[in-house]
């Protein structure tokens, strides 16, 4: 299956705050915050909301097509990719501007404080779909993640207007999109993911209810974390996902794109929606237990036996005939 992944290709500098962000707010002075918050540590990490996705799906055993704006700074991530198997031949680079720098900084509690500069990114919107479908003599799906919006709203028309199944994950860009821009990207979107909070936020700035937005899309993907995943369709009852067992949390850094990673890889392998997104909650668990988005290793008899501990030996069973993780 050809899966094209367009949005964000960042670095990531993580770093973390020994204590609760919440200690230093004071109520009555929310409206002229100003903090300063000591860190401990640092770490630059390969990230962005694309390159995380198509990382995971290739450590899967897919070659994803990787689409976004980048730097001449590219070189060594390009690198990496490749040698993990995303095709980054559709990867446009900017001849003024840097590839995008995502700072985060987490608390105790692992609540993030996050700004992004988009840098290359904005250059997005000059990517067209028509010659990567050329080049692979068409596309099964387009996923549109978090990107410049100008590109997002682009990928999506552009998808619509050559007949290409598409998904849509606004997630980040939310709280920067109006209504009118977010209902233009999930309209038709043969799936549609977001974690919880995002889901409330989309139907609010949409104006449309859950029902009408299940008229709309195809799947409907809600993430909750800690509590696994959620799947609807229209006319169906929805199916919780239950999550993978992690063993230790490092930084929540990338679970969701994790989780995407997964689940398109369910999607291509031509599984259900439920094991989709168990898939997608058993990879997005490896996230967690590292720092940093792209730092774990998928080992092809420890997934599938993780996976068997968690869902079942039936499950474990169907997703092994077609998971080829990178890793022995």
């Amino acid at each position: 299956m050809r899966i094209a992944v367009t949005g964000s290709i960042a670095t990531d500098h993580l770093m973390t705050f020994p204590g609760r962000f919440g200690d230093q707010l004071i109520a009555e002075q929310l409206d002229r915050v100003s903090l300063s918050f000591l860190v401990d540590e640092l770490q630059i990490r390969r990230g962005g909301c694309a390159a995380n996705i198509t990382f995971g799906m290739a450590c899967l055993g897919l070659r994803p097509i990787l689409v976004g704006a980048v730097g001449a700074d590219f070189a060594d991530y390009r690198s990496w990719l490749e040698r993990h198997g995303v095709d980054c031949d559709s990867v446009h680079i900017s001849e003024i501007h840097h590839t995008a720098r995502f700072l985060c900084t987490t608390d105790d509690d692992h609540n993030q404080i996050a700004s992004f500069y988009t840098g290359a990114m904005a250059e997005a919107r000059l990517i067209e779909l028509g010659p990567i479908a050329e080049r692979f003599d068409g596309l099964d799906l387009v996923l549109v993640s978090p990107n410049d919006p100008e590109a997002m709203l682009r990928h999506t028309d552009e998808a619509r207007r050559r007949g290409i199944p598409f998904a849509a994950d606004p997630s980040q860009q939310l709280a920067r999109m109006p209504g009118e821009q977010i209902r233009q990207l999930i309209d038709g979107a043969a799936y549609l993911f977001s974690n919880d909070y995002e889901k409330g936020l989309i139907e609010q700035k949409t104006g449309w209810s859950d029902e009408e937005i299940l008229d709309r899309v195809g799947v409907r993907v809600t993430t909750l974390g800690p509590k696994g995943a959620v799947i609807d369709r229209k006319g169906e009852p929805s199916v919780h996902v239950a999550p993978a067992p992690e063993l230790g949390k490092a930084d929540p850094t990338g679970v969701g794109d994790a989780f995407r990673a997964g689940f398109l890889a369910g999607v291509a392998w031509g599984l259900s929606p439920e094991r989709c997104a168990q898939v997608g909650n058993l990879t997005a668990t490896h996230v967690l237990e590292q720092v940093g988005c792209q730092e774990y290793e998928l080992g092809q008899k420890v997934f599938l036996e993780r996976f068997a501990d968690a869902y079942g030996a039936e499950a474990a069973a169907e997703v092994g005939r077609f998971v080829k993780c990178y890793h022995a």
